[in-house]
C-alpha cells in the first residue's frame, strides 16, 4: 500500500491498508491511528481524521502496537519497546535516533538539535516532518525557540492542536 499522508482523511476503501486503526484521544476533529506494519516490524503511524471507526488489531505485532499506543496515552512516561523498521536518508535516520533520545516531559529546540547534530534547523525541521513513526518516534518534544514550532509541516490547525495536546499530556 502507498504510504498515507499523514493527517489527510481516509475513506473506507484504505483501512484495508492498516493493520490496525485505533481512536486517539486528542481534539476534534476525531482522529484514528492507522498503524502499519511489514516484516515483523511498525513501519508507520498515520493520523487519519476519518467518518470510520477503529479496526481491530489483525496481527499479533498490531496488537501489541495498540497496547503500547494505550499505555502512553494512559502514562505520558510510557517507553515503547516495538520493533521499528524505517526507511529514510541516513540523515533522516540519525535525526529519528536523537528524537527517541528526548525524555518525556522534556523538549529540544530545533536548533540545540541541529547543533548536535552537525546541522542546520531546517534539515532537522525536514526530518521531523518525514518522521514515519509520531508518538514512537517522538518528533514533537522539538520546538522552535520562540514558540512550539511545526507539527507534519504545518503551524496551524490541527496538526497544532495534536502537538499541543501531546506536550500538555507529558505536562511539558
Amino acid at each position: 500500500m502507498e504510504p498515507q499522508r499523514r493527517g489527510e482523511t481516509v475513506g473506507l476503501e484504505t483501512r484495508s491498508g492498516y493493520q490496525a486503526l485505533v481512536e486517539a484521544p486528542f481534539p476534534e476533529p476525531r482522529c484514528l491511528l492507522g498503524i502499519r506494519i511489514a516484516d515483523r516490524s511498525l513501519t508507520g503511524i498515520d493520523y487519519l481524521f476519518s467518518q470510520g471507526g477503529p479496526l481491530p488489531p489483525r496481527t499479533s505485532l498490531a496488537a501489541l502496537v495498540v497496547k503500547q499506543l494505550q499505555g502512553y496515552f494512559a502514562d505520558p512516561g510510557y517507553r515503547f519497546h516495538l520493533p521499528i523498521q524505517v526507511c529514510g536518508t541516513p540523515f533522516q535516520r540519525r535525526v529519528w535516533a536523537a528524537l527517541r533520545e528526548i525524555p518525556p516531559g522534556r523538549t529540544r529546540t530545533y536548533g540545540a538539535l541541529a547543533a548536535a547534530l552537525e546541522s542546520s534547523p531546517r534539515a532537522v525541521g525536514n526530518a521531523c516532518r518525514a518522521n514515519p513513526l509520531p508518538l514512537v518516534v517522538p518528533c514533537h518534544r522539538v520546538v522552535s525557540a520562540s514558540g512550539l514550532g511545526g507539527y507534519d509541516g504545518r503551524t496551524a490547525g490541527r496538526n497544532i492542536s495534536i502537538k499541543r495536546w501531546l506536550l500538555d499530556h507529558e505536562a511539558v
